[in-house]
C-alpha cells in the first residue's frame, strides 16, 4: 500500500475522490484550492478537534490562498440536534460565505453530519468537504453524501443526502484517538467484511492489532472499507435498494443509542453498531437463517478487540423490550405490519430482509434484554 491512497467515488457529475494516507491535513489547502477553486471556507469543528488540530488546519488553508472561519461546537452526540444546526448555519451566513464556497466537516461523523446538512440547506446549497478526524468518520460516515440530524423520535430521521466535492482521510489524526473511540470506529470497518466480504473478515481476525497500532494494516483497512462503501453508494446513491445493506446492526444499535439518550457515557455510535451486529447474526440464526457458530465468530472477535457485544454491556437502567420495539418501528419504519432489518445467512452473506414479524422481534429482545 502506497503512503496515499484515493478511493473514487464514482455519481456521474457529482463523482469526488477519496484521499487516504498520513500528513493530508497539512496538504489540505493544496487539495482543497487545487480541486475546488474555493477562496473562503468555514470550518465546522467541536472544541476537541479544534484544541488538537484546527491551527495545523487552518495554516494549510492559508498556505493553499483559502481564508477560513472556524465554527465551533460542543463534542458529543448532543450537538446533532436543531439548536445547534441553527447555530451552525447562521454563523456561515454571518461570516457572508457564498454559494460557491466551501463547509469543511472537520471532526467525526457528529460533525460530518452536521456540517453537511448545513452545507445542504445554507443559500440552497454551498460546497462540502470531509476531513474526518475519527476512525468511524473515516470508513463510513464521511462517505456516501447522508446528512442529517437526531431528533427526539430518533435518530438521523432529518437530514439530506448531499454528496461532498473530497474527502481527506489523515491517518496520522487517528492517533490522538482514545481507545475506546478507536474501537468505536473498528466496528464500522468489520461491518463491511459481515456484509459481503467474508475474506476481509478474516484478515480483520488476525490483522487487527496493525490496525490498532498504526501500521500499514490500518490503511488498508480504511481502503478496502471506503471502497466497499463506494461500491454500493455508487450502486444505490439514495437507499432505495441494497445500500440498505450499511445498516447492518444499525436498526437495533440506533434504538438503543436512542434509549440511552445519546448519553456518550454510556453508549457510542460504534458501540451500538456492534451489540446490533451481534444482534442481527443472533436474531437471524433464531429465524434458521444463519449458523450459531458463525454468530459466535462475530461475538468473540468483536469481544477481543474491546467493543461490547450485548444490551446487558451498556451501563445503566434501559427502557423494557417493548419500549425499544417502538424505537425500532420509528427507525425503520413498519410496512404492512412487518419490520426491514438487515439479516444474515453467515459471514459476509447479509440481506435485506422486508418481512420481518415484531413479534418474533420482541420475543427475541425480551430474552436478550437484562432484567
Amino acid at each position: 500500500m502506497s503512503e496515499q491512497t484515493t478511493v473514487p467515488v464514482k455519481l456521474g457529475d457529482r463523482s469526488y475522490d477519496i484521499l487516504i494516507g498520513a500528513g493530508l491535513i497539512e496538504r489540505a489547502g493544496q487539495e482543497i484550492a487545487g480541486r475546488t477553486g474555493a477562496g473562503r471556507v468555514a470550518i465546522v469543528t467541536d472544541e476537541n478537534v479544534a484544541a488538537l488540530h484546527l491551527q495545523r488546519l487552518a495554516d494549510s488553508l492559508k498556505a493553499g490562498g483559502i481564508e477560513s472561519t472556524p465554527v465551533l461546537v460542543a463534542p458529543g452526540e448532543k450537538s446533532k440536534g436543531f439548536a445547534t444546526l441553527e447555530t451552525v448555519t447562521n454563523a456561515i451566513l454571518a461570516a457572508r460565505l457564498e454559494r460557491g464556497d466551501i463547509v469543511i466537516a472537520f471532526g467525526g461523523g457528529v460533525i460530518g453530519d452536521l456540517a453537511g446538512f448545513a452545507a445542504s440547506i445554507a443559500r440552497r446549497g454551498m460546497g462540502f468537504v470531509q476531513i474526518p478526524t475519527s476512525l468511524l468518520a473515516q470508513v463510513d460516515s464521511s462517505v456516501g453524501g447522508k446528512t442529517g440530524i437526531n431528533t427526539a423520535h430518533g435518530k438521523n430521521l432529518v437530514g439530506a443526502f448531499y454528496q461532498p466535492q473530497l474527502v481527506l482521510a489523515d491517518t496520522d489524526v487517528l492517533d490522538t484517538l482514545s481507545p475506546r473511540e478507536f474501537r468505536a470506529g473498528y466496528a464500522e470497518v468489520a461491518k463491511y467484511g459481515l456484509i459481503d466480504r467474508p475474506d476481509f473478515f478474516a484478515w480483520l481476525e488476525t490483522n487487527w492489532q496493525g490496525i490498532f497500532t498504526g501500521g500499514p494494516e490500518r490503511t488498508r483497512a480504511i481502503a478496502v472499507s471506503c471502497q466497499s462503501k463506494a461500491d454500493v453508494v455508487a450502486r444505490d446513491e439514495r437507499e432505495t435498494g441494497d445500500r440498505a445493506l450499511l445498516n447492518l446492526g444499525h436498526t437495533f444499535g440506533h434504538a438503543l443509542e436512542t434509549a440511552t439518550h445519546y448519553d456518550s457515557a454510556r453508549l457510542v455510535h460504534g458501540e451500538g453498531v456492534a451489540i446490533g451486529m451481534v444482534l442481527a447474526h443472533q436474531f437471524s440464526v433464531r429465524m434458521n437463517l444463519a449458523s450459531a457458530d458463525d454468530a459466535a465468530r462475530v461475538e468473540a472477535h468483536l469481544r477481543q478487540v474491546g467493543l461490547p457485544v450485548s444490551i446487558g454491556d451498556i451501563p445503566g437502567a434501559l427502557p423494557p423490550a417493548e419500549a425499544l420495539m417502538e424505537y425500532i418501528a420509528q427507525d425503520k419504519k413498519v410496512t404492512r405490519g412487518a419490520l426491514t432489518f438487515i439479516l444474515t445467512r453467515g459471514i459476509g452473506r447479509s440481506f435485506i430482509a422486508r418481512d420481518v414479524p415484531p413479534s418474533a422481534v420482541l420475543s427475541f429482545l425480551q430474552e436478550k434484554h437484562p432484567k
